[in-house]
């Protein structure tokens, strides 16, 4: 339900206003002057605002100026009793959607209003689009149906009631944060707040300030005291993603918190006591790294109770097209488009591509192929050109003289070869049914 602001000194236009739009089924705020609008309006929570053009102090048109400026999502209708070309021209000018002048045409207001709010309707639309998408995907990597990744899903759907820490493995780009996030999602903690700290990016002293948090007078520039994500996450899940970059004293005081739940701010001598699931990830050999000597082996074996190993996409090349094509649906609300989907050839190119980047590689080609596309359909020449050239073509070689119907036959065993047998793969990347593809081969359908 949108929220209309009425702006007027006058109490009975006010009053009446606020009478007509709530019989519309719209919410209703009301404000005597300009001040008492603006401060309403940063409040948050307003759709649209309909101000009176002369007030006292904050004037209408001061209104509109402000909220285009500052909040340019709200449309502004504009009232006076005093109408004429050069106040409306000034209004509108400044940014206002409409200029109505007194006495007033409810039913007219009424329509006006709406048109004013379809803009409005159309942004919630695409953010509930959003939402959906990024909930029922959460995360890209949680998209598949291959035997691979059901392994996965039936280790995560295991663990995700219990208490226990998770060590997530697998190359970069696989998808382990979505892994994270679904082990969250499916947990009793599920209410409570998912944290997110990547280790990597950040220095050793960093690190710890941005784990344990701060003091005020800690440090230089620690102006004031600082809550921690560990403090941040109480109750719920942190993921500590490249867990293996960490340097030995953070190690060692991450250690005490996953042994006694508690720890200290830095620079701070109140001990804060946390309740918070531990869920990490590595790219590395993190059993390398402990006989290395550069990763704690006790600090291993607090974070490795469930083990969780991340297949890489080239391994599960049949949730390519699953992948594929939800994130062509993120990809068409992002920029507006309403591509269809892809044709033959691109379709074949990026389910026989490698993928060293894993999912994050993929979701980059199709989102630079959206852009890129400016048909129904992307092909070839949409797909960036690393992708393009970094497929291995396999040649089909076709014996001049034979008949079509043994030309056929060729491409079909060909492409079944390379697919492992897979004859609905096949058929989608021939652009024929499976039906089609078992007639050809004389097989029986059932």
């Amino acid at each position: 339900m949108f929220t209309i602001l009425t702006i007027d000194d006058e109490e009975n236009i006010r009053n009446g206003l606020a009478d007509n739009f709530e019989l519309e089924g719209y919410n209703v705020k009301k404000a005597a002057d300009g001040k008492e609008g603006l401060d309403l309006i940063s409040s948050g929570d307003i759709d649209l605002v309909i101000t009176d053009l002369r007030m006292d102090g904050i004037s209408g048109e001061e209104v509109v100026r402000k909220v285009t400026t500052d909040y340019p999502g709200i449309p502004v209708i504009v009232l006076t009793g005093h109408g004429s070309i050069d106040d409306a021209t000034k209004a509108i000018k400044n940014g206002a959607f409409d200029f109505l002048t007194k006495p007033l045409d409810l039913d007219h207001l009424n329509i006006v209003v709406k048109n004013a709010l379809k803009g409005r309707i159309q942004e919630q639309q695409i953010k509930e689009l959003k939402e959906k998408l990024l909930n029922k995907n959460s995360q890209s990597g949680m998209i598949g149906n291959s035997s691979e990744f059901n392994k996965v899903k039936e280790i995560i759907n295991r663990t995700a009631p219990s208490k226990a820490n998770v060590l997530i493995t697998g190359e970069s780009g696989v998808g382990k944060e979505g892994v994270a996030h679904a082990i969250h999602n499916l947990s009793p903690r599920k209410d409570k707040p998912f944290v997110i700290v990547h280790c990597a990016s950040l220095s050793s002293s960093l690190l710890q300030s941005e784990l344990f948090g701060y003091e005020k007078g800690a440090f230089t520039g620690a102006d004031s005291m600082h809550q921690g994500k560990f403090e941040a996450a109480d109750g719920g899940t942190i993921f500590l993603d490249e867990i293996g970059e960490i340097d030995q004293v953070t190690q060692v005081n991450l250690l005490r918190v996953i042994q006694e739940k508690k720890f200290e701010r830095v620079g701070g001598n109140t001990t804060v006591n946390v309740d918070v699931r531990i869920v990490a990830a590595t790219n590395r050999n993190i059993e390398e790294e402990v006989k290395k000597g550069n990763f704690r082996e006790d600090l291993y074996y607090r974070l490795n109770v469930v083990r969780l190993e991340v297949p890489p996409l080239r391994e599960r090349k049949d949730d390519i097209p699953l992948l594929m094509n939800a994130f062509l649906r993120e990809f068409n609300i992002e920029n507006e488009k309403n591509i269809k989907g892809f044709d033959n050839k691109s379709r074949s190119v990026i389910q026989r591509y490698n993928w060293p980047g894993n999912i994050r590689e993929l979701k980059n080609c199709i989102e630079s192929s959206v852009v890129m596309c400016t048909k129904d359909e992307i092909t070839l020449d949409d797909l960036p050109k690393s992708i393009v050239n970094g497929t291995s073509e396999k040649v089909i070689t076709i014996p001049l003289g034979i008949t079509m119907e043994e030309a056929e036959n060729i491409i079909i065993q060909e492409n079944l070869a390379a697919n492992g047998g897979n004859k609905t793969k096949t058929a989608d990347i021939l652009g024929i049914g499976r039906k089609t593809i078992l007639r050809k081969l004389g097989e029986s359908a059932d």
